[in-house]
C-alpha cells in the first residue's frame, strides 16, 4: 500500500519562503517520477513541478526561478523550497507518485500553504 505524506506547510508572508516535503512508503520509490501539485480554493488542481526518477526537473512557468524540487532515495522523501512566496501561492499543495512500472498514481492528502500580503 502507498502512502504518501505531506509536511512542512503553513502562513508565511509574502516574499517569504516554506519547504514541503513528502515521505513515501509502500512504493519503488527510487523508481517513480515525483510531482508537487497544488488546488487553490475554487480552482482546479495544477500541476507545479515534477522530478524523474533520474533527478530531471521540471517547473511550471508561474514557479520557474521561485520554486526547487529535489529528492532524497535513501529517504523515500521528495521536497519542494519555495521562495519568494506571493499571495497567489497560496493552496493546497499535493505531492504525487507515478509508478511507470505499474502505470498507477497515487496522491497525499495535502498540505496548506497560506501566503498573506
Amino acid at each position: 500500500q502507498v502512502q504518501l505524506v505531506e509536511s512542512g506547510g503553513g502562513s508565511v508572508q509574502a516574499g517569504g519562503f516554506l519547504i514541503l516535503w513528502c515521505a513515501a512508503s509502500g512504493s519503488r520509490f527510487s523508481f517513480a517520477n515525483m510531482a508537487w501539485y497544488r488546488q487553490a480554493p475554487g480552482k482546479q488542481r495544477d500541476w507545479v513541478a515534477s522530478i524523474t526518477s533520474g533527478g530531471s526537473p521540471n517547473y511550471a512557468d508561474s514557479v520557474k526561478g521561485r520554486f526547487t524540487i529535489s529528492r532524497d532515495n535513501a529517504k523515500d522523501t521528495v521536497y519542494l523550497q519555495m521562495n519568494s512566496l506571493r499571495p497567489d501561492d497560496t493552496a493546497v499543495y499535493y505531492c504525487n507518485l507515478w509508478d511507470g512500472l505499474s502505470s498507477r498514481s497515487y496522491w497525499g492528502r495535502g498540505t496548506q500553504v497560506t501566503v498573506s500580503s
